[in-house]
């Protein structure tokens, strides 16, 4: 099974490539393999998260993987910071395309034993796969140009609707920032940290942007939000949550009767709530829990 993704994408090229991306985003990609791939942040001055990406360190470049619509804000954003940088930021957008194989084991030429960024020919041609649990198993997000699309989707099995993708990533309780409009959040309140389900963070990195007010809330652990799931019928999509009139946080997208949430730690599953005013149950993170 396969899933077309709604993406943008960038390239980074020249000498200083991974350094300067490094003292960028909020993960170690100068630690990776090469090649490799780090989930990862680039944050404001404040600790919020401004983009989300997957960052793929390769031989000659950096690939940095991004929800549609997200490379032209973030190559904007890079491109004020380099100074005496050996660095070319290029947006690929146009010329490459993206799908999300769900189980690593159904994707001929892909190694599950392997490292979690593989580049092999598929059909004919040269892919670039990422693994990325995106349904509460591993997977692979799957790039490669745009003119070798046929032959690349002929290789694949069948392929499913992206709104079955998202019921499942729900199900598994894994955030996604953009689709769950979790942009301007803390990275620790909406299950990025270490240990969370899409752990995008690195504390022993060095220094980047909003660095600061990470390593304060490592140290106090002070997040007065997390991340939890809300069931219900017909909740609207990124609403605000209240409970007795007061906001407790922020609704993602809803899929499948569920939805992600932003919410204050001192709700519980089973506290009723309200998502844009329609009825909602708090639950569990993930169903098993």
């Amino acid at each position: 099974m396969w899933t077309r993704l709604p993406s943008s994408a960038l390239r980074l090229t020249g000498a200083d490539r991974v350094d300067f991306v490094q003292g960028q985003m909020t993960n170690d990609l100068r630690g990776a393999p090469t090649p490799g791939v780090v989930a990862c942040c680039f944050l404001t001055v404040r600790g919020q998260i401004e983009f989300f990406a997957r960052a793929y360190k390769r031989e000659g470049d950096v690939y940095l993987h991004l929800d549609a619509g997200q490379a032209a804000g973030l190559a904007a954003r890079l491109r004020r910071y380099i100074i005496f940088d050996q660095v070319e930021i290029q947006d690929l957008t146009n010329e490459l395309r993206t799908v999300h194989v769900w189980r690593e084991a159904d994707l001929p030429g892909w190694n599950p034993a392997g490292g979690d960024a593989q580049a092999f020919e598929l059909g004919g041609s040269q892919v670039l796969g990422g693994r990325a649990n995106r349904t509460g198993m591993p997977g692979v997000d799957l790039h490669y140009l745009a003119e070798q699309e046929a032959n690349v989707l002929a290789a694949l099995g069948r392929e499913e609707p992206f709104d079955r993708l998202e019921t499942a990533r729900l199900r598994a309780g894994i955030p996604d920032v953009t689709r769950d409009g979790f942009v301007g959040t803390l990275p620790q309140e909406v299950g990025l940290d270490v240990g969370g389900p899409l752990p995008a963070i690195s504390y022993r990195k060095g220094c980047y942007v909003g660095q600061e007010i990470m390593a304060r809330l490592e140290a106090r652990g002070n997040a007065r939000y997390h991340l939890m799931r809300l069931s219900g019928e017909g909740l609207p999509d990124r609403a605000e949550v209240t409970q007795g009139g007061k906001v407790v946080g922020q609704a993602g997208r809803h899929a499948g009767g569920l939805s992600l949430a932003r919410l204050r730690k001192e709700l519980a599953p089973g506290d009723s709530v309200q998502v844009g005013g329609v009825p909602a149950t708090v639950q569990a993170l993930r169903a098993d829990a």
